[in-house]
């Protein structure tokens, strides 16, 4: 799953890695503990441009009548995407990417204890992280709001948890953006090997308020 992630670039760097051009009321970074509801960084696609532009981490479907109607869709399972009535017409024509420098995944010892763990790019290049949107909300207040795409994780990551993110290679981004024709359900699968490296961190990311560079340093298990 993603429950939280980091984006250790400033916006135009973000812009520059994707191709896309800037929105304007863009959120704050870096930002090295991004939770559900806030505000995130998204490329979209339409016309053969891109656009680098937020939107509210948390899918709200059509029926919703409020933002809080129903359970918060921070995560939609790549198994079943395309038969969910919440997801279904947004994974075959609202596809996006949420950019991340890496994610955050706990694990529990066996004291019950929630032990942090921060997964990032072998290579340190931006992880590119398959996601799907959908606006939602009356006219003159509508807001963009999307849901971080994910599948079984690779063998690299199931000792800490059984599902990841599905993370693009640049090479796939045209065709999950929609830019390069159908069969984007093949890309929703696990990582290679060796694509991710994963370490411990301090368990001071547990609380959503914490910031700082802090978070992603390994720590000694």
């Amino acid at each position: 799953m993603c429950g939280r992630f980091a984006l250790a670039l400033l916006a135009d760097e973000v812009a520059r890695q994707f191709q896309a051009a800037p929105a304007n009321d863009l959120p704050d970074l870096p930002d090295y503990n991004i939770c559900p509801t806030t505000q995130v960084l998204t490329v979209t696609a339409a016309g053969g441009d891109r656009q680098l532009r937020p939107m509210r981490w948390g899918f709200v479907p059509h029926w919703y009548k409020t933002a809080t109607d129903g359970p918060l869709l921070i995560n939609a399972r790549a198994e079943t995407i395309a038969s969910k009535p919440a997801f279904g017409q947004a994974a075959r024509q609202r596809r996006c990417i949420v950019p991340a420098s890496g994610f955050y995944e706990w694990q529990k010892d066996a004291e019950g204890t929630r032990l942090p763990w921060y997964v990032h790019r072998s290579d340190r290049m931006p992880m590119a992280m398959a996601a799907i949107w959908q606006d939602w909300g009356p006219e003159g207040a509508r807001q963009s709001t999307c849901a971080i795409v994910t599948t079984q994780a690779n063998a690299g990551l199931a000792h800490i948890h059984h599902r990841m993110p599905v993370i693009l290679e640049p090479a796939d981004w045209p065709l999950w953006l929609g830019e390069a024709g159908h069969g984007a359900a093949r890309l929703m699968r696990p990582t290679g090997a060796g694509v991710v490296h994963c370490h411990r961190v301090g368990r001071a990311v547990n609380s959503n308020r914490a910031s700082g560079l802090d978070l992603t340093q390994p720590i000694e298990d």
